[in-house]
């Protein structure tokens, strides 16, 4: 006898692949069960005026049932909508037409939604309204929240958000694979988007991939990463887009100091490479056109000067010399 670990499975995973259901047309049903339910209106006349109304009971008890059970199987589907048909456990299959139909009353039609939604990670979902009756009058949502904190691939702290754009594809996962497929999809759409943020910096001065620097590549690797996560869940992600990326308060003020530090270096560089560039335009021109003949220490004082002026972020002050280069 082989005992089991606590970490070996005793039972295979079990895979439920969406089987296409076609009803019937309800509207002849429809009719037959209001005429059963109101036999009783001809039957008990009938028996009476006959003579046997112990007859009444025999009658009048099947047709009440087979009326109400008949009424039972009736369902409306609207467009973009499904039921999902299970019998006493066990799944049958997927009504998707839309109109009124009937099915065997003992089916449990569930009603699934195939709309394209969206929601925003970060955000908290609200509970369901109901009326007197206990009928639903509002569905569950997400409404906006904070953005995730997380730590880049530098370990700085970043508050990053996304908006996920699904649908359902496969209603039999979606049913019975998960316990709740909505929430499934927001907690491991925050899992992925977690995820990827700590592969990548937010910033990069190397040429390398960065979560500010390349969002369409960002914004690709993400809805792969998601729809990795909910195969399982039968949903098809559709887009996936970052709506919010942000470096952490408590270092936004030297982040953005470290930004504006590395523009104005950046600017300086330009800044001096074409200032040379025009110098050495200028010697060769002044060589070339023959206006002045210049030795070393001439064209130093001239570079020196041009690349003062050319440089300065000031309006550079003239200054006549009267005397010579030398006094």
């Amino acid at each position: 006898m082989n005992a089991t670990t606590p970490n070996q499975s005793t039972s295979p995973a079990v895979t439920i692949t969406e089987v296409p259901l076609q009803p019937i047309s309800g509207w002849g049903r429809l009719w037959m069960g209001l005429l059963l339910v109101v036999s009783p209106a001809v039957i008990i006349p009938a028996s009476i005026l006959s003579g046997m109304p112990f007859l009444i009971p025999f009658f009048l008890v099947p047709a009440i049932l087979a009326g109400v059970l008949v009424l039972a199987g009736l369902m409306a589907v609207g467009p973009n909508e499904a039921r999902v048909c299970s019998l006493f456990g066990e799944y049958v299959g997927t009504v998707r037409q839309t109109g009124f139909f009937w099915a065997n009353p003992f089916y449990t039609k569930r009603p699934i939604t195939l709309r394209i939604r969206n929601f925003e990670t970060g955000s908290s979902r609200t509970p369901e309204k109901k009326d007197a009756a206990g009928k639903v009058v509002e569905e569950q949502g997400r409404t906006h929240g904070r953005p995730s904190k997380v730590n880049d691939l530098h370990g700085n702290p970043v508050e990053i958000s996304a908006v996920v754009v699904w649908r359902v594809v496969n209603t039999a996962e979606a049913t019975f694979h998960v316990q709740d497929y909505e929430d499934f999809v927001a907690v491991q759409s925050e899992a992925a988007l977690r995820s990827l943020a700590m592969r990548y910096p937010y910033d990069s001065e190397d040429h390398e991939m960065s979560l500010r620097g390349n969002t369409e590549e960002i914004c690709k690797q993400l809805r792969t990463d998601i729809q990795e996560r909910l195969d399982q869940a039968g949903v098809e992600v559709i887009e996936a887009r970052i709506s919010h990326l942000a470096y952490a308060a408590e270092i936004a003020a030297a982040m953005l100091q470290r930004q504006q530090a590395s523009a104005i270096v950046a600017a300086r560089s330009k800044i001096v490479e074409g200032a040379v560039t025009m110098v050495q335009m200028a010697l060769e021109h002044l060589s070339r056109e023959k206006i002045v003949d210049l030795d070393d220490e001439r064209k130093a004082a001239m570079v020196s000067n041009l690349l003062v002026v050319l440089c300065s972020d000031r309006h550079a002050q003239p200054v006549v010399n009267t005397g010579t280069l030398y006094n």
